[in-house]
Protein backbone atom coordinates (compact mmCIF):
# COMPACT_ATOMS: atom_id res chain seq x y z
CA UNK A 1 0.00 0.00 0.00
CA UNK A 2 1.43 3.49 -1.06
CA UNK A 3 2.13 5.54 1.79
CA UNK A 4 2.66 9.18 1.58
CA UNK A 5 5.70 11.01 2.66
CA UNK A 6 5.68 13.20 5.75
CA UNK A 7 5.55 17.05 5.38
CA UNK A 8 9.51 16.75 6.97
CA UNK A 9 10.40 14.41 4.29
CA UNK A 10 9.18 16.30 1.84
CA UNK A 11 10.81 19.79 2.74
CA UNK A 12 14.02 17.78 3.33
CA UNK A 13 13.76 16.62 -0.84
CA UNK A 14 12.74 20.12 -1.71
CA UNK A 15 15.94 21.59 0.18
CA UNK A 16 18.34 18.89 -2.08
CA UNK A 17 17.17 19.20 -5.46
CA UNK A 18 18.74 22.82 -5.71
CA UNK A 19 22.14 21.34 -4.28
CA UNK A 20 21.55 18.01 -6.92
CA UNK A 21 21.37 19.68 -9.76
CA UNK A 22 24.42 21.44 -8.73
CA UNK A 23 26.36 18.97 -8.55
CA UNK A 24 25.26 17.66 -11.93
CA UNK A 25 26.05 20.75 -13.44
CA UNK A 26 29.27 21.08 -12.42
CA UNK A 27 29.72 17.30 -13.63
CA UNK A 28 28.45 18.66 -16.96
CA UNK A 29 31.21 21.11 -17.05
CA UNK A 30 34.26 19.02 -15.86
CA UNK A 31 33.60 16.81 -18.30
CA UNK A 32 35.60 18.61 -21.30
CA UNK A 33 38.46 19.45 -19.09
CA UNK A 34 39.01 15.66 -17.91
CA UNK A 35 38.30 14.61 -21.94
CA UNK A 36 41.24 17.06 -22.48
CA UNK A 37 43.89 15.75 -19.72
CA UNK A 38 43.55 12.35 -21.03
CA UNK A 39 44.72 13.91 -24.52
CA UNK A 40 48.20 12.45 -25.51
CA UNK A 41 50.88 14.72 -26.31
CA UNK A 42 53.55 14.06 -29.25
CA UNK A 43 56.43 15.73 -31.44
CA UNK A 44 58.04 16.19 -34.32
CA UNK A 45 61.27 17.31 -35.19
CA UNK A 46 60.47 20.39 -37.53
CA UNK A 47 62.70 22.15 -40.09
CA UNK A 48 61.49 25.66 -41.25
CA UNK A 49 63.09 27.20 -44.16
CA UNK A 50 62.40 30.51 -46.27
CA UNK A 51 62.49 30.93 -49.76
CA UNK A 52 66.13 31.02 -50.12
CA UNK A 53 66.81 27.46 -47.91
CA UNK A 54 67.75 29.61 -44.77
CA UNK A 55 66.03 28.43 -41.31
CA UNK A 56 64.10 30.37 -40.04
CA UNK A 57 64.80 31.70 -35.99
CA UNK A 58 62.47 32.65 -33.12
CA UNK A 59 59.22 30.93 -34.25
CA UNK A 60 56.39 29.45 -31.68
CA UNK A 61 52.88 27.65 -31.36
CA UNK A 62 51.20 29.98 -33.11
CA UNK A 63 53.57 29.51 -36.36
CA UNK A 64 52.90 25.74 -36.45
CA UNK A 65 49.89 23.44 -38.07
CA UNK A 66 49.72 20.05 -37.56
CA UNK A 67 47.15 18.12 -39.00
CA UNK A 68 46.18 14.10 -38.64
CA UNK A 69 44.31 12.60 -41.51
CA UNK A 70 43.43 16.53 -41.99
CA UNK A 71 42.24 16.70 -37.86
CA UNK A 72 44.00 20.21 -36.98
CA UNK A 73 45.67 19.55 -33.36
CA UNK A 74 46.62 21.70 -31.07
CA UNK A 75 50.05 22.79 -30.68
CA UNK A 76 51.49 23.21 -27.10
CA UNK A 77 54.91 24.05 -26.94
CA UNK A 78 57.57 24.70 -29.18
CA UNK A 79 61.47 24.68 -28.32
CA UNK A 80 64.88 23.97 -30.06
CA UNK A 81 65.39 20.67 -30.78
CA UNK A 82 68.49 19.77 -28.99
CA UNK A 83 68.20 16.03 -28.91
CA UNK A 84 71.51 14.05 -30.58
CA UNK A 85 71.40 13.05 -34.26
CA UNK A 86 71.95 9.61 -35.14
CA UNK A 87 73.28 10.46 -38.85
CA UNK A 88 73.57 7.85 -41.61
CA UNK A 89 75.89 9.21 -44.83
CA UNK A 90 75.64 6.49 -47.52
CA UNK A 91 77.76 7.49 -50.25
CA UNK A 92 78.32 6.05 -53.98
CA UNK A 93 81.16 4.31 -55.01
CA UNK A 94 80.21 2.44 -57.57
CA UNK A 95 81.80 3.14 -61.19
CA UNK A 96 79.39 5.55 -62.07
CA UNK A 97 80.70 7.78 -59.26
CA UNK A 98 84.18 7.97 -60.29
CA UNK A 99 84.15 11.43 -62.00
CA UNK A 100 82.43 12.80 -58.60
CA UNK A 101 84.49 10.76 -56.08
CA UNK A 102 86.99 14.12 -55.85
CA UNK A 103 84.13 16.83 -54.98
CA UNK A 104 82.52 14.47 -52.60
CA UNK A 105 85.49 13.90 -50.65
CA UNK A 106 85.67 17.56 -50.77
CA UNK A 107 82.82 18.27 -49.30
CA UNK A 108 81.67 15.90 -46.68
CA UNK A 109 84.83 17.00 -44.03
CA UNK A 110 82.80 20.71 -43.78
CA UNK A 111 79.77 19.02 -43.04
CA UNK A 112 80.87 16.16 -41.12
CA UNK A 113 82.62 18.91 -39.08
CA UNK A 114 79.10 21.68 -39.27
CA UNK A 115 77.29 18.10 -37.53
CA UNK A 116 79.43 17.03 -34.91
CA UNK A 117 80.72 20.92 -34.25
CA UNK A 118 80.30 22.23 -30.99
CA UNK A 119 79.28 19.82 -28.34
CA UNK A 120 80.12 16.83 -30.40
CA UNK A 121 77.04 14.87 -29.66
CA UNK A 122 75.37 13.89 -32.68
CA UNK A 123 77.32 10.71 -34.44
CA UNK A 124 77.90 10.32 -38.14
CA UNK A 125 78.19 6.72 -39.75
CA UNK A 126 79.66 6.86 -43.42
CA UNK A 127 78.57 3.76 -45.47
CA UNK A 128 79.67 2.88 -49.26
CA UNK A 129 77.11 1.71 -51.52
CA UNK A 130 79.14 0.53 -54.64
CA UNK A 131 79.69 -3.30 -55.38
CA UNK A 132 77.46 -3.88 -51.55
CA UNK A 133 76.97 -1.57 -48.35
CA UNK A 134 80.00 -1.29 -46.69
CA UNK A 135 80.74 0.68 -43.30
CA UNK A 136 83.29 2.87 -43.82
CA UNK A 137 82.77 4.70 -40.24
CA UNK A 138 80.29 3.23 -37.56
CA UNK A 139 78.11 6.06 -35.37
CA UNK A 140 81.15 8.14 -34.63
CA UNK A 141 81.64 12.17 -33.38
CA UNK A 142 85.43 11.55 -33.33
CA UNK A 143 86.70 13.56 -35.90
CA UNK A 144 89.90 11.40 -37.01
CA UNK A 145 87.69 8.42 -37.04
CA UNK A 146 85.35 9.84 -39.74
CA UNK A 147 87.94 11.20 -41.71
CA UNK A 148 89.64 7.67 -41.92
CA UNK A 149 86.16 6.79 -43.20
CA UNK A 150 86.03 9.52 -45.69
CA UNK A 151 89.79 8.74 -47.00
CA UNK A 152 88.63 5.43 -48.11
CA UNK A 153 86.05 6.83 -50.53
CA UNK A 154 86.92 5.18 -54.22
CA UNK A 155 85.12 4.38 -56.80
CA UNK A 156 85.25 0.48 -56.98
CA UNK A 157 85.80 -0.64 -60.71
CA UNK A 158 83.08 -2.68 -62.79
CA UNK A 159 80.70 -1.98 -59.64
CA UNK A 160 76.95 -0.45 -59.48
CA UNK A 161 74.89 0.96 -56.43
CA UNK A 162 73.38 -0.71 -53.82
CA UNK A 163 70.82 2.31 -52.39
CA UNK A 164 67.96 0.47 -51.56
CA UNK A 165 69.47 -2.60 -49.92
CA UNK A 166 71.57 0.53 -47.94
CA UNK A 167 68.60 1.99 -46.89
CA UNK A 168 66.87 -1.20 -45.03
CA UNK A 169 70.18 -2.24 -43.55
CA UNK A 170 70.99 1.09 -41.98
CA UNK A 171 67.08 0.98 -41.05
CA UNK A 172 67.69 -2.13 -39.93
CA UNK A 173 70.85 -1.15 -37.59
CA UNK A 174 68.67 2.14 -36.27
CA UNK A 175 66.20 -0.08 -34.69
CA UNK A 176 68.66 -1.95 -32.97
CA UNK A 177 70.47 1.00 -31.49
CA UNK A 178 67.18 2.79 -30.52
CA UNK A 179 67.97 5.68 -32.38
CA UNK A 180 65.93 8.59 -31.06
CA UNK A 181 66.87 11.03 -33.87
CA UNK A 182 67.66 8.98 -36.77
CA UNK A 183 68.90 10.71 -40.13
CA UNK A 184 69.96 9.17 -43.30
CA UNK A 185 71.97 11.76 -46.18
CA UNK A 186 72.36 9.69 -49.29
CA UNK A 187 74.65 10.92 -52.12
CA UNK A 188 74.49 9.61 -55.26
CA UNK A 189 74.86 9.19 -58.86
CA UNK A 190 72.20 8.73 -61.91
CA UNK A 191 74.08 5.19 -62.47
CA UNK A 192 72.85 1.51 -62.56
CA UNK A 193 71.04 0.30 -59.60
CA UNK A 194 71.99 -3.41 -58.29
CA UNK A 195 69.53 -3.58 -55.57
CA UNK A 196 66.89 -6.12 -56.39
CA UNK A 197 64.19 -5.17 -53.65
CA UNK A 198 60.68 -3.12 -54.45
CA UNK A 199 59.96 -0.02 -53.24
CA UNK A 200 57.47 -1.21 -50.59
CA UNK A 201 60.32 -3.20 -49.21
CA UNK A 202 62.06 -0.03 -48.50
CA UNK A 203 60.22 2.63 -47.89
CA UNK A 204 58.26 0.56 -44.73
CA UNK A 205 61.13 -0.19 -42.65
CA UNK A 206 62.37 3.60 -43.40
CA UNK A 207 59.06 4.66 -42.65
CA UNK A 208 59.04 2.65 -39.52
CA UNK A 209 62.64 3.20 -38.05
CA UNK A 210 61.48 7.45 -37.39
CA UNK A 211 64.45 8.02 -39.70
CA UNK A 212 63.74 11.64 -41.87
CA UNK A 213 65.62 10.83 -45.29
CA UNK A 214 67.29 13.38 -47.20
CA UNK A 215 68.33 12.38 -50.99
CA UNK A 216 70.98 14.47 -53.17
CA UNK A 217 71.70 13.16 -56.72
CA UNK A 218 74.45 13.56 -59.18
CA UNK A 219 74.05 14.64 -62.83
CA UNK A 220 71.61 14.09 -65.45
CA UNK A 221 68.35 11.91 -64.65
CA UNK A 222 68.83 8.29 -65.84
CA UNK A 223 66.58 7.20 -69.04
CA UNK A 224 66.88 3.24 -68.01
CA UNK A 225 63.68 1.70 -67.66
CA UNK A 226 64.73 -0.95 -65.39
CA UNK A 227 62.46 -2.12 -62.64
CA UNK A 228 65.91 -1.65 -60.57
CA UNK A 229 66.19 2.29 -61.22
CA UNK A 230 61.98 2.09 -61.72
CA UNK A 231 62.18 1.45 -57.93
CA UNK A 232 64.88 3.14 -56.70
CA UNK A 233 63.33 6.44 -58.31
CA UNK A 234 59.72 6.20 -56.19
CA UNK A 235 62.78 5.58 -52.83
CA UNK A 236 63.71 8.68 -53.96
CA UNK A 237 60.89 10.50 -54.48
CA UNK A 238 58.21 8.96 -51.52
CA UNK A 239 61.12 8.54 -49.11
CA UNK A 240 62.12 12.33 -48.34
CA UNK A 241 58.27 13.80 -48.81
CA UNK A 242 56.82 11.05 -46.14
CA UNK A 243 59.58 11.18 -43.62
CA UNK A 244 59.99 14.82 -43.29
CA UNK A 245 63.38 14.57 -45.47
CA UNK A 246 64.31 16.84 -48.88
CA UNK A 247 65.32 15.74 -51.75
CA UNK A 248 68.00 17.58 -53.82
CA UNK A 249 68.70 17.42 -57.74
CA UNK A 250 72.41 18.82 -59.08
CA UNK A 251 73.35 18.42 -62.54
CA UNK A 252 77.23 18.80 -61.35
CA UNK A 253 78.99 17.34 -58.14
CA UNK A 254 80.68 20.82 -57.97
CA UNK A 255 77.67 22.10 -56.17
CA UNK A 256 77.53 19.32 -53.71
CA UNK A 257 80.11 21.51 -50.71
CA UNK A 258 76.92 24.17 -51.29
CA UNK A 259 74.00 21.56 -50.74
CA UNK A 260 75.47 20.15 -47.59
CA UNK A 261 76.11 23.08 -46.11
CA UNK A 262 72.65 24.17 -46.46
CA UNK A 263 71.54 20.63 -44.97
CA UNK A 264 74.00 21.10 -42.28
CA UNK A 265 72.31 24.56 -41.38
CA UNK A 266 68.66 23.29 -41.47
CA UNK A 267 69.40 20.04 -39.52
CA UNK A 268 71.18 21.67 -36.96
CA UNK A 269 68.15 24.39 -36.62
CA UNK A 270 65.15 22.70 -36.00
CA UNK A 271 62.48 22.56 -33.87
CA UNK A 272 60.74 20.39 -31.29
CA UNK A 273 56.89 20.81 -31.94
CA UNK A 274 54.66 18.91 -29.40
CA UNK A 275 51.07 19.16 -29.99
CA UNK A 276 47.95 17.31 -28.35
CA UNK A 277 46.41 14.16 -29.71
CA UNK A 278 42.92 13.19 -28.58
CA UNK A 279 42.84 9.73 -27.37
CA UNK A 280 42.00 7.17 -29.90
CA UNK A 281 42.24 3.28 -30.65
CA UNK A 282 43.19 3.52 -34.06
CA UNK A 283 46.37 5.82 -35.26
CA UNK A 284 46.67 8.17 -37.63
CA UNK A 285 47.44 7.09 -41.23
CA UNK A 286 49.45 10.50 -41.79
CA UNK A 287 51.20 13.67 -39.99
CA UNK A 288 51.69 16.74 -41.43
CA UNK A 289 52.94 20.32 -40.45
CA UNK A 290 52.80 23.52 -42.38
CA UNK A 291 53.72 27.04 -41.55
CA UNK A 292 51.10 29.29 -40.63
CA UNK A 293 53.24 32.21 -41.85
CA UNK A 294 53.00 32.93 -46.35
CA UNK A 295 56.78 32.10 -47.60
CA UNK A 296 58.06 29.40 -45.41
CA UNK A 297 57.73 26.11 -46.08
CA UNK A 298 58.33 23.52 -42.93
CA UNK A 299 59.05 19.78 -43.13
CA UNK A 300 58.32 17.84 -40.01
CA UNK A 301 59.97 13.77 -38.61
CA UNK A 302 57.40 12.87 -36.52
CA UNK A 303 58.77 11.19 -33.01
CA UNK A 304 58.46 7.47 -32.87
CA UNK A 305 56.76 5.96 -30.21
CA UNK A 306 56.82 8.94 -27.98
CA UNK A 307 54.50 10.28 -25.60
CA UNK A 308 55.64 13.83 -24.33
CA UNK A 309 54.74 14.54 -20.64
CA UNK A 310 54.07 18.39 -19.80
Amino acid sequence: MFQQASPYTQRMATKALPAAAAAAAALVLAWPAALGAQALQRAMYVSVVNQTGAPVPDLGPSDFIVREDNATREVLRVVPAEDPMQIAILVDTSRAARDDIAHMRTALPPFIAALTGGEGKNQVAIIAIGERPTVFTDYSTSPAALKKGVDRIWAMPDSGAYLLDAIVEVCQGLKKREAARPVIVSITTEGPELSNLQYQQVLEPLRASGAAYHAITLGRASTSLSDEVRNRNVVLDEGPRTTGGSRGELLTSMALEGKLRELANQLTHQYKVTYARPQSLIPPERITVAASKPGLTARGTPIKETQVRP
